[in-house]
């Protein structure tokens, strides 16, 4: 395989789906003590490429024959054909690794919570749970997008954290991971494999996704306050454009998600580095 296309199974438009958590939990109550931290810096470059390239890597191997029916994965993304599998699992383990052995170094909350990681983003694909295929397991095992930042705040503080804080985090992973598998239903359907949004169908997937996001969405407001307002309208406005264009038009507008997701990552983040400045 090319450098080009290694780069490209680990979707590099996510990649701020866990490097942005990971950095808002790091810095939310003190971003000197991140900046100051050698730990830190390492586990953000592990939130870049060797993250990611076992989320999407886990993901394109065990999806391989949902893949190749799918459209979208073959013209719009990577697809990894059967012959790659072994040397995307080299690249894998070699890229882990050795954040893996610093491990024993990091608090055993960072542990906790960087084990989960682990955990949901294999499982989701990989058997014998392969979460992916089992509809509302598959919603429940994308709170993996939240590990990051809850591993990220016990690389700096040791104080818990507020459960309402991680069920907002939780609840919009799963909607994040919900809405994705909306242009998905008609490629999963093809190939038998059943997902949440095989299950709820069009209209009923969005409606999910707009009660997990307005929830998240009222959760947030005590530690967010106009933020969580803006964090609401953008993502529930969202929800309802999708719904009231229907189902042929949902990838087209599904494009749109990545910058969505950014921009307002980037922007809280700014706004907890400025609360503290």
């Amino acid at each position: 395989m090319s450098f080009q296309k290694i780069l490209k199974i680990s979707r590099p438009r996510f990649w701020v789906y866990i490097l942005g958590p990971f950095l808002i939990g790091a810095t939310v109550q003190d971003y000197n003590l991140a900046i100051n931290n050698i730990y830190f810096w390492l586990f953000l470059i592990y939130f870049t490429f060797p993250a990611n390239i076992l989320i999407y890597g886990v993901n394109d191997i065990f999806d391989y024959e949902t893949d190749k029916l799918n459209p979208k994965k073959v013209q719009y993304e990577a697809f990894v054909s059967k012959k790659e599998h072994k040397n995307l699992w080299f690249i894998i383990i070699a890229t882990n690794l050795p954040f893996l052995l610093l491990l024993s170094q990091l608090s055993f909350n960072y542990i906790i919570f960087f084990g989960l990681f682990l955990f949901f983003a294999i499982q989701y694909s990989a058997k014998p749970i392969r979460a992916k295929a089992v509809p509302i397991l598959d919603s429940l095992f994308n709170i993996l997008y939240i590990m990051p930042a809850i591993s990220g705040y016990y690389i700096t503080q040791d104080t818990s954290l507020d459960i309402k804080t991680i069920l907002a985090g939780c609840l919009w992973s799963m909607a994040m991971h919900s809405y994705s598998a909306i242009p998905d239903i008609k490629a999963d359907k093809a190939s038998k494999t059943p997902t949440i949004a095989t299950l709820f169908g069009f209209n009923l997937t969005v409606l999910y996704c707009f009660l997990l996001y307005s929830t998240a969405y009222f959760l947030s407001i005590p530690y967010l306050g106009i933020f969580s307002h803006l964090f609401g309208f953008v993502y529930l406005s969202l929800m309802v454009v999708t719904f009231f264009n229907g189902s042929k038009k949902s990838f087209s507008i599904y494009k749109l998600f990545p910058i969505v997701n950014t921009s307002l990552g980037f922007l809280l983040f700014w706004i907890l580095i400025y609360n503290q400045l």
